[in-house]
């Protein structure tokens, strides 16, 4: 019986051994490539560049920002969806990946079946500015100037199909407005002419509003999240400045391909979640204008699928169709 101890005790020892060895084993085998489709310098690459080096110091692995740009995201989506499902190739995207299959026709990946949702990592809002000497001074006031005057205000966007572009277009159809579209070819380009008075209003990213909202040269009128934002945390937002339901935010979350392992999936999912619990990445992640979003697999899933239903009718009823 002693004997028959002896042999199990060890064989539980053996097994404890093994298994430990296996959770520090490096996560994947290879140097993983975390692809950001759009170019350096943007939100998503450089929330990458954090991510990727807190995965490298957590894992002891060598993980890679790849930013392969062009068609609006969509060459680099697609070359996450045809990688080899081995955890060595990842998505790090904002929302747009839910708005392309309605912006353009021809896409060749879908947001759900191609991919494997790992996690939310957070939300940038917009501020509602109008020129200094728009009449409007609340959202609600906004709502009455524009249904005075029916296609006779101009708002500015940083493009055709941007974030700001369909903030504004879900805005007039929840409000039932008619305003006229200025697109440009940036955001600061669009906030110069509205600074100007060319344009009398402009949906923009709170980071890079801020700061013509404090110099007084535009007027606040209310950000767009689900929550106030905390760089202009006195604001209203649209919603409490009396606009139910509305809330339009740039999310950002990390996919990989379908068929990716679950454990694989939920080990970089808590990895990422434990990354982002890290004050001093909640202060980087502050300092960009970024809300921490809490949510793995599943809360990344639902947003997607959600946001999908969510922009769909408002591009179809824009009449955006982009190439």
């Amino acid at each position: 019986m002693r004997s028959i101890l002896s042999i199990a005790t060890a064989a539980t020892m053996a097994l404890v051994a093994i298994t430990a060895h296996a959770t520090a084993q490096p996560w994947p085998s290879k140097p993983v490539k975390l692809i950001v489709p759009f170019p350096a310098g943007g939100s998503a690459d450089t929330l990458s560049r954090i991510l990727s080096q807190e995965l490298q110091d957590k894992l002891g692995q060598p993980f890679v920002v790849e930013n392969r740009t062009g068609a609006g995201g969509n060459i680099g989506t697609d070359a996450v969806a045809k990688a080899p499902p081995d955890g060595t190739t990842l998505l790090l995207t904002p929302s747009s990946v839910a708005i392309a299959p309605a912006l353009y026709p021809k896409l060749s990946w879908d947001p759900v079946k191609d991919f494997e949702p790992i996690t939310l990592i957070g939300s940038i809002p917009m501020v509602a500015v109008v020129h200094p000497a728009f009449p409007a001074k609340s959202m609600k006031e906004l709502v009455a100037e524009a249904k005075t005057r029916p296609g006779q205000i101009n708002y500015a966007s940083g493009g055709n199909g941007t974030t700001n572009h369909l903030a504004v277009e879900l805005f007039k159809a929840q409000t039932g407005i008619d305003m006229v579209h200025v697109a440009y070819r940036g955001n600061p380009l669009a906030m110069v002419d509205v600074i100007g008075g060319h344009v009398p209003v402009f949906f923009d990213f709170v980071l890079t509003g801020a700061p013509h909202v404090r110099s007084g040269a535009v007027r606040a009128l209310a950000t767009t999240g689900a929550q106030r934002s905390s760089i202009l945390p006195d604001l209203p937002t649209v919603m409490e400045a009396g606009i139910s339901g509305f809330e339009a935010s740039t999310w950002f979350g990390v996919y990989a391909p379908a068929g990716t392992p679950k454990d694989m999936v939920a080990r970089m999912s808590d990895e990422i979640a434990a990354i982002l619990g890290s004050p001093t990445v909640r202060k980087r992640l502050a300092e960009l204008g970024v809300e921490p979003m809490q949510g793995g697999p599943a809360a990344l899933g639902e947003l997607t699928k959600s946001d999908l239903a969510k922009w769909g009718p408002v591009i179809q009823k824009a009449g955006l169709k982009l190439e």
